[in-house]
């Protein structure tokens, strides 16, 4: 999942790539609304502040989709040194609240579903086990075949398409999350403190402080 495209060197990592997809624009692409969209934030939030709660149930995916989401998304975003993984930040749930939300169009509920038959069924073709039996070696090498897009094979075009939309979709989810927000170090409308402009740039200018706080009367 690591190798580069046409063996070039990536100018950024996997991890800033996705970050930079999921700053562009979350709402349009996953054709939901941005109540929808606000609702699946509020719900993560919420699963994210209480210690104490019971496992999250899903609501759209069954019992081995659940299973296979929560391994796909770590797949995507594993967790490093320097924050967790897409399940630490509720991202299956996330998707969950989604795909289930009453505005949730069927296209995207059809996609979903159908993509992870597909990886089950490709699973199932060449290793004789699903996705999520299948060894850690077994997965990558359906993965590195679908993640891809540019020299995917014509045959895997529907996996291309859903592990396209998926990542995507893990990414808009983690960069949404609170643990997404700090691995962005982004701080938000606060305040912080000044201390005015550098000494060396007062002097390029040739003033100082108590120049531009004289008080100038105009002539007119």
């Amino acid at each position: 999942m690591s190798e580069t495209e046409r063996g070039k060197p990536e100018a950024i990592s996997r991890r800033d790539a996705l970050k930079a997809f999921a700053l562009v624009s979350t709402a349009n692409f996953l054709e939901v609304s941005s109540p929808t969209l606000e609702r699946a934030v509020r719900g993560m939030e919420s699963l994210a502040a209480s210690e104490q709660q019971p496992a999250y149930v899903p609501k759209f995916f069954t019992r081995h989709e659940w299973s296979t989401v929560r391994m796909l998304a770590d797949y995507v975003i594993p967790r490093d040194a320097k924050s967790g993984s897409a399940t630490d930040a509720k991202v299956p749930e996330f998707m969950d609240f989604l795909l289930a939300d009453k505005d949730a169009s069927l296209a995207s509920q059809t996609s979903m579903r159908g993509g992870l038959a597909w990886i089950d069924t490709e699973a199932r073709e060449r290793f004789g086990r699903t996705f999520i039996v299948a060894t850690d070696a077994q997965r990558r090498q359906i993965l590195d075949d679908i993640a891809f897009p540019r020299r995917a094979k014509p045959e895997h075009s529907h996996g291309v398409a859903f592990f396209t939309r998926f990542r995507d979709m893990t990414a808009a989810g983690f960069f949404s999350s609170a643990m997404g927000w700090k691995d962005l170090q982004y701080v938000g409308n606060v305040f912080n403190h000044w201390d005015g402009c550098p000494p060396a740039a007062l002097n390029k200018l040739g003033v100082n402080y108590d120049l531009m706080n004289t008080r100038v009367t105009s002539n007119q």
